[in-house]
Protein backbone atom coordinates (compact mmCIF):
# COMPACT_ATOMS: atom_id res chain seq x y z
CA UNK A 1 0.00 0.00 0.00
CA UNK A 2 1.50 3.31 -1.06
CA UNK A 3 1.46 6.55 0.93
CA UNK A 4 -1.69 7.82 -0.79
CA UNK A 5 -3.68 4.75 0.26
CA UNK A 6 -2.91 4.76 3.97
CA UNK A 7 -5.72 5.27 6.44
CA UNK A 8 -5.62 8.14 8.92
CA UNK A 9 -5.40 6.93 12.54
CA UNK A 10 -6.12 10.48 13.71
CA UNK A 11 -9.45 10.58 11.81
CA UNK A 12 -10.51 7.22 13.22
CA UNK A 13 -9.59 8.21 16.76
CA UNK A 14 -11.46 11.50 16.30
CA UNK A 15 -14.67 9.89 15.04
CA UNK A 16 -14.67 7.36 17.92
CA UNK A 17 -14.22 10.13 20.49
CA UNK A 18 -16.89 12.24 18.80
CA UNK A 19 -19.44 9.40 18.95
CA UNK A 20 -18.82 8.96 22.69
CA UNK A 21 -19.14 12.68 23.35
CA UNK A 22 -22.29 12.94 21.23
CA UNK A 23 -23.89 10.07 23.14
CA UNK A 24 -23.11 11.70 26.48
CA UNK A 25 -24.40 15.11 25.39
CA UNK A 26 -27.59 13.59 23.98
CA UNK A 27 -28.37 11.65 27.17
CA UNK A 28 -27.21 14.21 29.75
CA UNK A 29 -27.96 14.33 32.69
CA UNK A 30 -28.23 10.50 32.60
CA UNK A 31 -30.66 10.24 35.50
CA UNK A 32 -34.31 9.41 36.10
CA UNK A 33 -34.53 6.54 33.61
CA UNK A 34 -38.06 5.10 33.47
CA UNK A 35 -40.11 2.78 31.28
CA UNK A 36 -42.89 4.78 29.60
CA UNK A 37 -44.67 1.66 28.33
CA UNK A 38 -44.49 2.64 24.64
CA UNK A 39 -42.17 1.72 21.83
CA UNK A 40 -38.85 3.62 21.99
CA UNK A 41 -39.40 4.51 18.31
CA UNK A 42 -42.90 5.92 18.86
CA UNK A 43 -41.53 9.44 18.43
CA UNK A 44 -41.01 8.76 14.70
CA UNK A 45 -44.76 8.72 14.06
CA UNK A 46 -45.54 11.52 16.51
CA UNK A 47 -46.97 14.82 15.20
CA UNK A 48 -44.52 17.52 14.14
CA UNK A 49 -43.46 19.63 17.15
CA UNK A 50 -45.89 22.51 17.69
CA UNK A 51 -43.10 24.99 18.44
CA UNK A 52 -39.88 24.90 16.45
CA UNK A 53 -37.01 26.84 18.03
CA UNK A 54 -34.52 27.98 15.35
CA UNK A 55 -31.61 27.75 17.80
CA UNK A 56 -32.45 24.10 18.58
CA UNK A 57 -32.58 23.32 14.87
CA UNK A 58 -29.22 25.01 14.28
CA UNK A 59 -27.58 23.20 17.22
CA UNK A 60 -28.84 19.81 16.02
CA UNK A 61 -27.49 20.45 12.54
CA UNK A 62 -24.14 21.78 13.77
CA UNK A 63 -23.80 18.95 16.30
CA UNK A 64 -23.73 16.26 13.61
CA UNK A 65 -21.86 18.14 10.87
CA UNK A 66 -18.43 17.26 12.38
CA UNK A 67 -19.51 13.61 12.59
CA UNK A 68 -20.23 13.47 8.85
CA UNK A 69 -16.93 15.18 8.10
CA UNK A 70 -14.86 12.94 10.38
CA UNK A 71 -16.66 9.77 9.30
CA UNK A 72 -15.80 10.37 5.65
CA UNK A 73 -12.16 10.99 6.57
CA UNK A 74 -12.09 7.85 8.77
CA UNK A 75 -13.51 5.65 5.99
CA UNK A 76 -10.70 6.57 3.60
CA UNK A 77 -9.22 4.63 1.78
CA UNK A 78 -11.56 1.66 2.33
CA UNK A 79 -14.49 3.67 0.96
CA UNK A 80 -14.40 6.83 -1.12
CA UNK A 81 -16.73 9.17 -2.94
CA UNK A 82 -20.46 8.49 -3.00
CA UNK A 83 -20.17 5.17 -1.14
CA UNK A 84 -18.38 6.85 1.76
CA UNK A 85 -20.89 9.72 1.75
CA UNK A 86 -23.86 7.34 1.95
CA UNK A 87 -22.31 5.27 4.72
CA UNK A 88 -21.51 8.40 6.73
CA UNK A 89 -25.10 9.64 6.43
CA UNK A 90 -26.62 6.23 7.18
CA UNK A 91 -24.42 5.72 10.24
CA UNK A 92 -25.36 9.21 11.46
CA UNK A 93 -29.04 8.32 11.01
CA UNK A 94 -28.57 5.10 12.98
CA UNK A 95 -26.73 6.95 15.76
CA UNK A 96 -29.37 9.67 15.95
CA UNK A 97 -32.27 7.20 15.91
CA UNK A 98 -30.70 5.17 18.72
CA UNK A 99 -29.95 8.20 20.89
CA UNK A 100 -33.40 9.72 20.38
CA UNK A 101 -34.92 6.37 21.32
CA UNK A 102 -32.84 6.32 24.49
CA UNK A 103 -33.94 9.89 25.26
CA UNK A 104 -37.56 8.71 25.42
CA UNK A 105 -36.66 6.94 28.69
CA UNK A 106 -35.37 10.15 30.27
CA UNK A 107 -37.91 12.53 31.82
CA UNK A 108 -35.65 15.54 31.24
CA UNK A 109 -35.31 14.84 27.51
CA UNK A 110 -37.77 14.91 24.60
CA UNK A 111 -37.37 12.52 21.67
CA UNK A 112 -38.18 14.29 18.42
CA UNK A 113 -38.44 13.25 14.79
CA UNK A 114 -37.40 16.78 13.85
CA UNK A 115 -34.13 16.35 15.76
CA UNK A 116 -33.38 13.19 13.77
CA UNK A 117 -33.95 14.98 10.48
CA UNK A 118 -31.72 17.87 11.58
CA UNK A 119 -29.01 15.46 12.71
CA UNK A 120 -29.08 13.63 9.39
CA UNK A 121 -29.00 16.93 7.51
CA UNK A 122 -26.02 18.09 9.56
CA UNK A 123 -24.13 14.86 8.93
CA UNK A 124 -24.89 15.08 5.21
CA UNK A 125 -23.58 18.67 5.12
CA UNK A 126 -20.41 17.67 6.95
CA UNK A 127 -19.83 14.67 4.68
CA UNK A 128 -20.44 16.80 1.58
CA UNK A 129 -17.88 19.32 2.82
CA UNK A 130 -15.41 16.48 3.34
CA UNK A 131 -15.96 15.37 -0.25
CA UNK A 132 -15.20 18.88 -1.49
CA UNK A 133 -12.08 19.05 0.67
CA UNK A 134 -10.92 15.51 -0.19
CA UNK A 135 -7.69 16.75 -1.84
CA UNK A 136 -6.79 18.40 1.48
CA UNK A 137 -7.61 15.29 3.52
CA UNK A 138 -5.69 12.72 1.50
CA UNK A 139 -2.41 11.40 2.94
CA UNK A 140 -0.50 13.41 0.35
CA UNK A 141 -2.67 16.51 0.92
CA UNK A 142 -1.52 19.73 2.61
CA UNK A 143 -3.15 18.98 5.99
CA UNK A 144 -1.41 15.60 6.24
CA UNK A 145 1.87 17.12 5.12
CA UNK A 146 1.50 19.84 7.75
CA UNK A 147 0.84 17.23 10.45
CA UNK A 148 3.84 15.15 9.35
CA UNK A 149 6.07 18.23 9.17
CA UNK A 150 5.36 19.31 12.75
CA UNK A 151 4.80 16.06 14.65
CA UNK A 152 6.25 12.60 15.06
CA UNK A 153 4.60 9.76 13.11
CA UNK A 154 2.31 7.09 14.49
CA UNK A 155 -1.17 6.51 15.91
CA UNK A 156 0.15 7.06 19.45
CA UNK A 157 1.11 10.62 18.53
CA UNK A 158 -2.27 11.11 16.86
CA UNK A 159 -3.92 10.20 20.16
CA UNK A 160 -1.86 12.92 21.84
CA UNK A 161 -3.02 15.46 19.26
CA UNK A 162 -6.60 14.44 20.05
CA UNK A 163 -5.88 15.03 23.75
CA UNK A 164 -4.67 18.54 22.98
CA UNK A 165 -7.83 19.20 20.95
CA UNK A 166 -9.94 18.02 23.91
CA UNK A 167 -7.97 20.33 26.21
CA UNK A 168 -8.97 23.23 23.96
CA UNK A 169 -12.57 21.95 24.10
CA UNK A 170 -12.45 22.10 27.93
CA UNK A 171 -11.82 25.84 27.71
CA UNK A 172 -15.40 26.26 26.45
CA UNK A 173 -16.73 25.72 29.98
CA UNK A 174 -16.89 29.04 31.87
CA UNK A 175 -17.41 27.26 35.21
CA UNK A 176 -13.75 26.18 35.44
CA UNK A 177 -10.74 28.19 36.54
CA UNK A 178 -8.31 29.24 33.85
CA UNK A 179 -6.79 26.02 32.39
CA UNK A 180 -8.23 24.14 35.37
CA UNK A 181 -9.40 20.55 34.87
CA UNK A 182 -10.05 17.36 36.80
CA UNK A 183 -12.70 18.74 39.17
CA UNK A 184 -14.66 15.69 40.35
CA UNK A 185 -16.87 17.56 42.78
CA UNK A 186 -19.73 17.75 40.28
CA UNK A 187 -19.66 13.95 40.12
CA UNK A 188 -19.00 13.21 43.80
CA UNK A 189 -20.44 14.65 46.99
CA UNK A 190 -17.90 17.00 48.55
CA UNK A 191 -18.07 19.03 51.74
CA UNK A 192 -17.51 22.76 51.46
CA UNK A 193 -14.45 24.19 53.13
CA UNK A 194 -14.37 27.10 55.52
CA UNK A 195 -14.28 30.68 54.30
CA UNK A 196 -10.93 31.98 53.06
CA UNK A 197 -9.39 35.37 52.34
CA UNK A 198 -9.31 36.58 48.71
CA UNK A 199 -5.52 36.25 48.60
CA UNK A 200 -5.89 32.53 49.25
CA UNK A 201 -7.83 32.05 46.00
CA UNK A 202 -5.40 34.19 44.03
CA UNK A 203 -2.58 31.81 44.95
CA UNK A 204 -4.69 28.75 44.12
CA UNK A 205 -5.78 30.11 40.75
CA UNK A 206 -2.22 31.11 39.88
CA UNK A 207 -0.80 27.67 40.69
CA UNK A 208 -3.57 25.79 38.87
CA UNK A 209 -3.24 27.93 35.73
CA UNK A 210 0.58 27.81 35.69
CA UNK A 211 0.85 24.08 36.45
CA UNK A 212 -1.65 23.08 33.77
CA UNK A 213 -0.11 25.41 31.21
CA UNK A 214 3.37 23.99 31.78
CA UNK A 215 2.08 20.39 31.74
CA UNK A 216 0.26 20.99 28.46
CA UNK A 217 3.34 22.62 26.94
CA UNK A 218 5.58 19.72 27.95
CA UNK A 219 3.10 17.16 26.63
CA UNK A 220 2.86 18.99 23.29
CA UNK A 221 6.64 19.30 23.04
CA UNK A 222 6.94 15.51 23.37
CA UNK A 223 4.85 15.11 20.21
CA UNK A 224 6.94 17.46 18.05
CA UNK A 225 9.26 16.23 15.36
CA UNK A 226 12.97 17.01 15.92
CA UNK A 227 13.96 20.58 15.14
CA UNK A 228 10.47 22.05 15.31
CA UNK A 229 10.06 25.29 17.37
CA UNK A 230 8.35 24.14 20.57
CA UNK A 231 8.05 27.65 21.99
CA UNK A 232 6.22 28.88 18.89
CA UNK A 233 3.78 25.98 19.25
CA UNK A 234 3.29 26.87 22.92
CA UNK A 235 2.42 30.49 22.11
CA UNK A 236 0.01 29.38 19.40
CA UNK A 237 -1.74 26.87 21.69
CA UNK A 238 -2.20 29.37 24.51
CA UNK A 239 -3.45 32.04 22.10
CA UNK A 240 -6.04 29.61 20.69
CA UNK A 241 -7.06 28.50 24.21
CA UNK A 242 -7.61 32.08 25.37
CA UNK A 243 -9.52 32.91 22.19
CA UNK A 244 -11.76 29.86 22.74
CA UNK A 245 -12.30 30.85 26.38
CA UNK A 246 -13.19 34.44 25.48
CA UNK A 247 -15.47 33.34 22.66
CA UNK A 248 -17.32 30.90 24.93
CA UNK A 249 -17.89 33.60 27.54
CA UNK A 250 -19.14 35.97 24.83
CA UNK A 251 -21.76 33.41 23.76
CA UNK A 252 -22.77 32.10 27.18
CA UNK A 253 -22.60 35.28 29.30
CA UNK A 254 -23.18 39.00 28.96
CA UNK A 255 -20.73 40.99 26.86
CA UNK A 256 -19.19 42.71 29.88
CA UNK A 257 -18.12 39.33 31.28
CA UNK A 258 -16.13 38.04 28.30
CA UNK A 259 -12.88 38.57 30.19
CA UNK A 260 -14.11 37.05 33.46
CA UNK A 261 -11.27 34.53 33.16
CA UNK A 262 -8.69 37.33 33.48
CA UNK A 263 -8.63 37.29 37.28
CA UNK A 264 -5.51 38.34 39.26
CA UNK A 265 -4.73 34.67 39.88
CA UNK A 266 -5.24 33.85 36.22
CA UNK A 267 -2.92 36.67 35.16
CA UNK A 268 -0.14 35.60 37.54
CA UNK A 269 -0.55 31.96 36.53
CA UNK A 270 -0.49 32.76 32.83
CA UNK A 271 2.69 34.82 33.11
CA UNK A 272 4.47 32.36 35.41
CA UNK A 273 3.36 29.39 33.32
CA UNK A 274 4.66 30.89 30.09
CA UNK A 275 8.06 31.69 31.63
CA UNK A 276 8.45 28.29 33.26
CA UNK A 277 7.25 26.40 30.19
CA UNK A 278 9.65 28.29 27.91
CA UNK A 279 12.53 27.09 30.09
CA UNK A 280 11.23 23.58 30.86
CA UNK A 281 10.82 22.72 27.18
CA UNK A 282 14.63 22.54 26.96
CA UNK A 283 14.76 19.62 29.44
CA UNK A 284 15.43 16.07 28.23
CA UNK A 285 12.32 14.27 26.96
CA UNK A 286 11.96 11.91 29.93
CA UNK A 287 12.35 14.77 32.41
CA UNK A 288 9.67 16.73 30.56
CA UNK A 289 7.24 13.83 30.75
CA UNK A 290 7.86 13.31 34.48
CA UNK A 291 7.52 17.01 35.26
CA UNK A 292 4.31 17.23 33.21
CA UNK A 293 2.80 14.31 35.14
CA UNK A 294 3.76 15.78 38.53
CA UNK A 295 2.36 19.22 37.69
CA UNK A 296 -0.80 17.78 36.19
CA UNK A 297 -1.62 15.69 39.23
CA UNK A 298 -0.63 18.43 41.69
CA UNK A 299 -2.98 20.89 40.01
CA UNK A 300 -5.77 18.29 39.87
CA UNK A 301 -5.44 17.48 43.57
CA UNK A 302 -5.52 21.19 44.40
CA UNK A 303 -8.64 21.71 42.25
CA UNK A 304 -10.46 19.02 44.23
CA UNK A 305 -9.23 19.95 47.71
CA UNK A 306 -9.67 23.71 47.54
CA UNK A 307 -12.91 25.15 48.93
CA UNK A 308 -15.37 26.76 46.51
CA UNK A 309 -14.29 30.21 45.43
CA UNK A 310 -17.17 32.62 46.22
CA UNK A 311 -15.63 35.38 44.09
CA UNK A 312 -15.45 33.16 41.03
CA UNK A 313 -18.96 31.83 41.69
CA UNK A 314 -20.31 35.40 41.82
CA UNK A 315 -19.12 36.06 38.27
CA UNK A 316 -21.15 33.06 37.06
CA UNK A 317 -24.48 34.32 38.38
CA UNK A 318 -25.19 35.88 35.00
CA UNK A 319 -24.59 32.55 33.26
CA UNK A 320 -27.85 31.29 31.78
CA UNK A 321 -27.17 27.80 30.42
CA UNK A 322 -30.51 27.47 28.62
CA UNK A 323 -30.07 25.65 25.31
CA UNK A 324 -26.42 24.96 26.17
CA UNK A 325 -27.20 22.89 29.29
CA UNK A 326 -26.29 19.57 27.68
CA UNK A 327 -23.23 21.05 25.98
CA UNK A 328 -21.94 22.44 29.26
CA UNK A 329 -22.55 19.08 30.92
CA UNK A 330 -20.37 17.56 28.22
CA UNK A 331 -17.56 20.06 28.79
CA UNK A 332 -17.68 19.30 32.53
CA UNK A 333 -17.31 15.57 31.85
CA UNK A 334 -14.36 16.08 29.50
CA UNK A 335 -12.79 18.50 31.97
CA UNK A 336 -13.15 16.02 34.82
CA UNK A 337 -11.63 13.13 32.87
CA UNK A 338 -8.91 14.95 30.92
CA UNK A 339 -6.06 15.04 33.49
CA UNK A 340 -6.41 11.33 34.27
CA UNK A 341 -6.39 10.32 30.60
CA UNK A 342 -3.46 12.68 30.02
CA UNK A 343 -1.56 11.12 32.93
CA UNK A 344 -2.01 7.64 31.47
CA UNK A 345 -0.86 8.95 28.10
CA UNK A 346 2.26 10.55 29.63
CA UNK A 347 3.08 7.16 31.18
CA UNK A 348 2.69 5.59 27.75
CA UNK A 349 5.03 8.15 26.16
CA UNK A 350 7.64 7.39 28.83
CA UNK A 351 7.35 3.61 28.37
CA UNK A 352 9.94 1.54 26.46
CA UNK A 353 7.22 0.51 23.99
CA UNK A 354 6.63 4.12 23.01
CA UNK A 355 10.33 4.84 22.69
CA UNK A 356 10.73 1.81 20.40
CA UNK A 357 7.78 2.89 18.27
CA UNK A 358 9.26 6.36 17.86
CA UNK A 359 12.69 4.98 17.09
Amino acid sequence: MNEADRASPLARIAVAVYVLLTAYASLYPLEGWRDHGASPLAYLSAPWPRYVVPLDVALNILGYAPYGFLCLAALYPRLRGLAAFLLAVLSAAALSLALEAAQSYLPARFASNLDVLCNIGGAAAGAALALVLTPWLLPQGPLKRLRDHWFLPGAGIDFGLMLIALWLFVQLNPATLLFGAGDLRDLLVAAEGRARRPEFFVVIEAFIAAANLVALALLASALLAPGRPARALLIALIAVALAVRTGALAVLMHAEHVFAWLTPGGQYGLLAGLLIAAAAIALPRTARLILAAVLLMSATVLVNLSPPNPYFAASLKVWQQGHFLNFNGLTRLVSAAWPFVALAYLMYLASPRSREALG
